[in-house]
């Protein structure tokens, strides 16, 4: 990898964060528009649910895609989708002439091209960054998304006050813009695949989109030790998921508690995450990554489980708690991506993050089904209680699974074993 990675790669970075921004920022303004509007939970979980449901279903598809074409083209596409969606979301708001329906589709949009561009980055950015540096740009986007949960509500509100609302929308165009810019001029390594003549082959032996998503689920099942990943990412999703949607119910019935302490709780939560990433991005995490990950996960289901116990008198103790699961979020979620990104061959990134992305989202409506009844029946805590015992014992068994543990310095021989020859990197 040549020693001028950092421009080119912090270049394509800063754009995309300012992309991120825009988004989360006028997504913000939408779903407000939406409440002042109507008024109505079913219109906003409506809202939600159009969001996530791409994420979901089209997930497999996407990883195919960006393990099959160019990872720069993908992400262009999928930026200028933003912009244009948004533009058109901005003249319906401008004419006066917007509907519930316009908003919801534009989510969708949004989030087809959330669902394609996250993979595509992803893979791009493990060769790019040399694998030494990768837990530390896996810190900064954990930074990133720390910062983008605590200014974007503020600065949207701000802005929904002072400006039309087509005015607020049009800043994510700009932003995507800003996206779209260095990605036209800046190459992005692409994985080789097949050779011409294998390419051939593979064309008259009806090879297809099924095909190659059947590739990556066997690769995945295959490596004892990334399904383990996949399957641990899933079950935590599952018992930490509700906790974070439980929080206005924490603070209003158990606490008793108003909108200053639920913002205190959120704030807390916010600049943990933010102090999480620049701590992980200093200090890259133990030489195996994986380790990281399991630390954070022990932490979280010990403040889960602990936040469980606490008295309804303890309020500030649990502002606390909120900090430092704040902090671990990070330093799980960093780590994890940081060894696919190092061990997972650079052709098969795409359909593995897609595959650990759509299983990680699935279980979110089917944790909330589950979790909504028993905080109903039992009280809120002992949800916290019981994803905490869980999430806790999780990340302590994974210490002692060996395929888990040893999953980095298996990245050689799973690699070598692969057909394409997807090792190197060519400019694209």
């Amino acid at each position: 990898m040549n020693g001028d990675w950092k421009p080119r790669f912090f270049t394509i970075w800063t754009g995309q964060a300012f992309s991120l921004f825009g988004s989360a920022l006028v997504h913000f303004a939408l779903i407000w528009w939406l409440t002042t509007t109507t008024g109505s939970a079913t219109v906003l979980a409506t809202a939600t649910l159009v969001g996530m449901m791409p994420q979901i279903a089209l997930s497999p598809l996407a990883g195919v895609i960006v393990d099959r074409s160019s990872r720069r083209a993908v992400m262009l596409i999928a930026d200028a989708l933003v912009a244009l969606s948004t533009l058109g979301l901005a003249y319906l708001f401008a004419a006066d002439a917007v509907e519930i329906w316009h908003v919801y589709a534009t989510l969708f949009i949004r989030s087809i091209s959330s669902t394609f561009h996250f993979p595509a980055m992803q893979a791009s950015t493990s060769l790019m960054v040399p694998e030494r540096h990768l837990s530390r740009v896996a810190g900064m986007n954990q930074t990133l998304q720390g910062l983008m949960n605590i200014v974007a509500p503020p600065a949207g509100a701000l802005l929904i006050s002072a400006l039309p609302i087509f005015q607020v929308v049009l800043i994510d165009a700009f932003t995507a813009l800003m996206a779209i810019l260095p990605l036209c001029f800046i190459a992005i390594p692409q994985p080789h695949r097949a050779g011409a003549g294998d390419a051939e082959r593979t064309r008259a032996s009806g090879a297809s989109f099924l095909h190659d998503f059947r590739e990556g689920v066997r690769y995945v099942v295959a490596w004892r030790g990334l399904t383990i990943v996949l399957v641990m990412a899933m079950a935590i999703n599952f018992v930490v998921t509700p906790g974070g949607s439980l929080i206005p119910i924490l603070v209003t019935q158990y606490y008793r508690g108003s909108a200053p302490e639920l913002a205190a709780m959120n704030a807390a939560w916010g600049f943990g995450m933010i102090l999480g990433g620049v701590i992980l991005s200093a200090w890259g995490g133990f030489k195996r990554r994986i380790l990281t990950s399991l630390m954070g996960v022990t932490v979280i289901g010990f403040c889960f489980t602990l936040q469980g116990l606490l008295p309804d008198t303890a309020f500030v103790v649990a502002v606390g708690l909120w900090l430092l699961l704040g902090i671990a979020n990070p330093i799980t979620n960093g780590p994890v991506f940081a060894v696919l990104q190092a061990t997972v061959a650079p052709a098969m990134q795409g359909r593995v993050m897609t595959l650990l992305m759509a299983g990680s989202v699935a279980m979110t409506p089917f944790s909330l089904l589950v979790a909504g009844p028993v905080a109903d029946a039992l009280g809120v805590q002992v949800w916290y209680v019981i994803g905490g015992v869980a999430c806790a014992l999780m990340g302590v068994a994974g210490f002692f699974i060996p395929a888990l543990i040893n999953i980095e310095s298996q990245q050689a021989s799973r690699n070598a074993s692969l057909t394409p020859t997807e090792v190197p990197a060519v400019e694209a």
